[in-house]
């Protein structure tokens, strides 16, 4: 599937934003974006792994899928241009700038489970996305729960597939100041969990923040 490149910035001004936060590395954070309203998420000192869900937010069932988006698109990697679709295969948001050129979408999440199963035991009580996400549902809504959590984006995370079809977790190909920039098509509830891992190199072993950035369109 094709893996090039597709970089584009944006003409967008950080002054004009209308939100504007940190993310701490092992942090969690979420905000409702209205349609036509654009969410920047910046890779503030490069190497970093944002992972990320999103959700219609007036039928939080219909949520991100990484089946839809990929055969929409023909490939497993995000970029400027990609649609990103909701199960029921409606549009949530577009990739419409990006200057790091390519994010994950197989690698999936942390939890103390895989953590265990991928390097030790020892690791069990280490914090990870999973336990993040179900923290910041569990903030917005009771409504939501374990089944609520699909496969997620990993914006500037790098997990090529070897011809064998297996995934590896290599360095990132994002430097500081990398962004990518996505426009929403309806009210979708926008779902980040700043990835804490130390076990891979898709944070170089050094879990950074974060920037979050909202302008109206």
């Amino acid at each position: 599937m094709n893996s090039s490149l597709t970089l584009r910035e944006s003409k967008r001004k950080e002054q004009d934003a209308i939100l504007d936060m940190t993310v701490l590395a092992g942090d969690g954070w979420s905000h409702e974006l209205e349609p036509g309203q654009v969410l920047r998420i910046v890779d503030v000192e490069g190497n970093q792994a944002a992972d990320t869900l999103f959700y219609d937010a007036e039928h939080p069932q219909d949520h991100y899928s990484a089946t839809r988006t990929i055969a929409g698109q023909g490939s497993i990697y995000l970029t400027t241009g990609s649609v990103l679709r909701a199960e029921s295969g409606k549009p949530l948001l577009t990739i419409i700038a990006d200057t790091c050129g390519r994010h994950d979408t197989l690698g999936g999440a942390c939890s103390a489970e895989s953590n265990t199963v991928r390097y030790a035991h020892e690791t069990l009580p280490m914090h990870n996305c999973r336990d993040t996400f179900l923290l910041e549902l569990a903030r917005l809504s009771e409504r939501y729960t374990k089944r609520d959590l699909p496969p997620n984006i990993n914006f500037f995370m790098n997990v090529p597939v070897t011809p064998a079809g297996e995934l590896q977790f290599a360095d990132g190909i994002s430097g500081p100041g990398c962004y990518v920039e996505l426009e929403a098509h309806c009210r979708t509830l926008a779902l980040i969990s700043n990835c804490p891992q130390l076990n891979n190199p898709c944070n170089g072993y050094n879990p950074t923040p974060i920037r979050v950035l909202v302008w109206d369109n």
